[in-house]
């Protein structure tokens, strides 16, 4: 089973090669059934010809991939890794290359630390914030909130029992409330003014509630997945000082913004997160799997996240400039999923990453415009990153639904409604350094 087989390698190698140098369309849903009858009695106790499992996989299981990574894939958050991170992805994974500890795998873990540093510079972090990179913005949320209320407890001198929350907005992302019923947890819920966590809305909250000295932490978003808005980070870290809260920033998809001179100054008061959240596989160009978790006082996650066990005694020294990934989240075996941005960004440089992240800001503003001059349709708001709302006016949401399955199964684009305040909407989500005005623009007209 473990004999090299050139035959197969160069047949993998070769749908590689096929879907890194051709634009993949953007593929259609599989249907149920269909799947089965391709899939039935092909694992058994007998094994297939490497050729045929490769054919049923091209021509039958990889069409229903929804390519997020398509210039025309305009929902949810897209990915659009760039060819150097993916083909060092590629590297990771045939290499079996692993991430656990500064004992097996040094080298990943540092060049891992050299792309963590870059971010905590550009959120202005002190130079003794660290972290690790996880599987996403769910595994890194969760990770932080863990911190965060075991720093609590220890600080506050409470019992494992006794009762915190967390202060949240009414526009967290759901992974966050989430997270906090995983941890035992309560959400202590801030509502918003138009959709933004301020730190007077926060302030007004605590002084409102009869015994807010359980509240141990607020988590706020630079971001929103569905509208791409910043909370008022600098009014929310006074706030935090004042009543001795943990500052958690969910950055995992507008964090990347920090690259973009033209909306930095929208980061005021990130630089004071004792954790912080960016996911790279969403608007830093790696493929997935990519988050970057780092933490203000990276021993306090040590204090939370160590594993102890005599077959981990090995991995535990006192040299401080040994560094264990296991350490930061909730994890143990992880792969390196740091190096395949490591390796782009050192091929390609930051400056290349702001211009891609510029372009997507540039063209949001432009959609703007365009749907403002567009009879038939209204802006929602004006975007604040790379997210554009808008709805088309009279459409009801059945309409919305047939104008989306109609532009998927003519392959000219994945748009899906969202919702806003109630109300089925169209939203944009513009990543990729490839999609043009022109394809808005051509998407735009279908809804005339």
């Amino acid at each position: 089973m473990h004999t090299y087989d050139p035959a197969l390698t160069d047949l993998v190698v070769a749908s590689l090669r096929d879907r890194l140098l051709n634009r993949p369309a953007l593929n259609h849903p599989g249907e149920g059934d269909k799947l089965d009858r391709v899939l039935a009695r092909l694992i058994g106790p007998e094994g297939n010809d490497p050729a045929e499992v490769l054919r049923l996989w091209t021509e039958q299981l990889a069409p229903t991939v929804i390519a997020v990574d398509s210039p025309r894939f305009l929902s949810f958050v897209p990915a659009a890794p760039t060819q150097a991170a993916v083909l060092f992805d590629m590297l990771v994974s045939c290499s079996s290359i692993q991430g656990v500890s500064w004992l097996l795998a040094s080298g990943p873990i540092a060049a891992e630390n050299q792309v963590l540093r870059l971010l905590a510079d550009l959120a202005g972090l002190p130079a003794e914030a660290g972290g690790c990179f996880v599987s996403g913005g769910s595994a890194g949320n969760l990770s932080a909130l863990v911190t965060a209320r075991d720093t609590a407890r220890r600080r506050r001198r409470l019992g494992a029992y006794d009762r915190v929350r967390f202060a949240v907005s009414d526009q967290a992302h759901s992974s966050i409330g989430n997270a906090l019923r995983i941890i035992g947890v309560e959400p202590f819920v801030v509502p918003t003014m138009d959709h933004r966590l301020t730190g007077s809305a926060l302030r007004a909250a605590l002084l409102a509630d009869a015994d807010p000295s359980d509240v141990i932490g607020v988590a706020a978003t630079a971001g929103t997945t569905n509208a791409g808005i910043i909370d008022d980070l600098a009014e929310i870290a006074a706030v935090a000082r004042d009543f001795d809260l943990w500052l958690h920033v969910d950055g995992a998809y507008g964090g990347a913004g920090l690259l973009a001179p033209s909306v930095r100054d929208r980061y005021q008061g990130i630089e004071h997160a004792d954790s912080l959240v960016i996911d790279p596989h969403k608007w830093l160009f790696a493929p997935f799997d990519c988050a970057a978790l780092l933490y203000r006082e990276p021993h306090l996650a040590r204090a939370a996240h160590t594993q102890d066990a005599s077959y981990l005694d090995a991995l535990h020294t006192d040299d401080n400039a040994q560094w264990d990934p296991s350490d930061y989240a909730h994890h143990l075996s992880r792969r390196a999923r740091g190096l395949p941005l490591w390796f782009s960004l050192a091929v390609h440089g930051t400056r290349a990453y702001t211009e891609a992240i510029e372009h997507a800001l540039t063209l949001a503003r432009g959609t703007a415009t365009l749907i403002r001059n567009t009879p038939y349709l209204e802006l929602i708001r004006e975007p604040e990153l790379s997210a554009v709302l808008f709805r088309r006016i009279d459409w009801t949401a059945e309409d919305y639904a047939e104008w989306s399955a109609r532009l998927l199964a003519g392959q000219t684009a994945f748009v899906a409604p969202t919702g806003w305040e109630g109300e089925t909407i169209a939203r944009f989500a513009l990543l990729h350094p490839e999609t043009t005005l022109e394809v808005v623009e051509e998407i735009v007209r279908t809804m005339g």
